[in-house]
C-alpha cells in the first residue's frame, strides 16, 4: 500500500486507521521474530460464503444437542491471548493492546465455546458493516474451534452479513466451504458489504 510509508506502525495501529486498512481489504501481522507488524494485501483471498457453507454433520449434532455453552463476546482478552499461545505467534503484545482498543469501539467480537464454566474453545474477528474479518482461533478441547466457527456461520447468516473473510485456506477451513477469490473479487463483496448496516 503506498501510503503505509507515511505512517508510523504506531500510527497504523490507531483505531481509525486500523479499521480504514481493514476496510480496505488489509489484515496485520506482526514477524515473530523481530515484532514489528506489518499489513498484508494477499493478491488472492480466502473467504468462507454465507450463502453456501457446508457445516460437518457431526458439528450439526453437537450445536443441536446443547453439549457446551456458545457466548459471544463475554471474555475478548482471554480469547486473544488463547489464539496467541503459541510456540510461534503473529499476535503480539502490542497487537493485543491495538485490537482492545478495537473491542472497545465495538469492531471486535468473538465467540466463545464453554464446557461448564471452563472456556474450551473460540475464535474472534474485526467487524466493520456487513464485512466480519476471521483473525484466530484456539482449541482446548477437540473440535472445539470447529464448534465455534460453526456457530459463527450460522450467526453472521442470521444477522445478514455479506462477507466472512479468513485470509488463507487450510484443511480446517476447507471443510467449511471456504474458497479461494481474487483481490479484485474480494474488494467487489467488501463495496457490497459496506452498503449493510448488519450488526454482530
Amino acid at each position: 500500500m503506498s501510503e503505509r510509508a507515511n505512517f508510523s506502525e504506531d500510527e497504523l495501529l490507531q483505531p481509525e486507521k486500523m479499521i480504514q486498512l481493514y476496510a480496505m481489504g488489509a489484515f496485520p501481522m506482526a514477524d515473530s521474530a523481530k515484532g514489528n507488524i506489518e499489513w498484508f494485501f494477499p493478491e488472492v483471498r480466502t473467504i468462507i460464503p454465507l450463502d453456501n457453507f457446508h457445516i460437518p454433520r457431526s458439528l450439526i449434532k453437537i450445536l443441536k444437542d446443547n453439549s457446551y455453552l456458545i457466548q459471544h463476546d463475554k471474555d475478548f482478552l482471554t480469547v486473544v491471548k488463547h489464539c496467541s499461545s503459541r510456540e510461534e505467534t503473529w499476535i503480539t503484545d502490542k497487537l493485543i493492546s491495538a485490537y482492545r482498543n478495537l473491542e472497545q469501539r465495538g469492531h471486535i467480537h468473538t465467540v466463545e465455546v464453554y464446557e461448564g464454566d471452563a472456556l474450551v474453545g473460540g475464535l474472534y474477528g474485526v467487524t466493520f458493516r456487513g464485512a466480519f474479518f476471521g483473525e484466530s482461533m484456539f482449541s482446548l478441547k477437540s473440535q472445539a474451534s470447529k464448534i465455534a466457527l460453526a456457530h459463527l456461520l450460522l450467526h453472521l447468516r442470521e444477522q445478514q452479513f455479506v462477507v466472512l473473510d479468513v485470509q488463507y485456506m487450510t484443511q480446517h477451513l476447507k471443510m467449511f466451504g471456504a474458497t479461494e477469490i481474487s483481490f479484485e473479487s474480494f474488494s467487489n463483496l467488501l463495496q457490497k458489504a459496506y452498503l449493510s448496516d448488519a450488526r454482530f
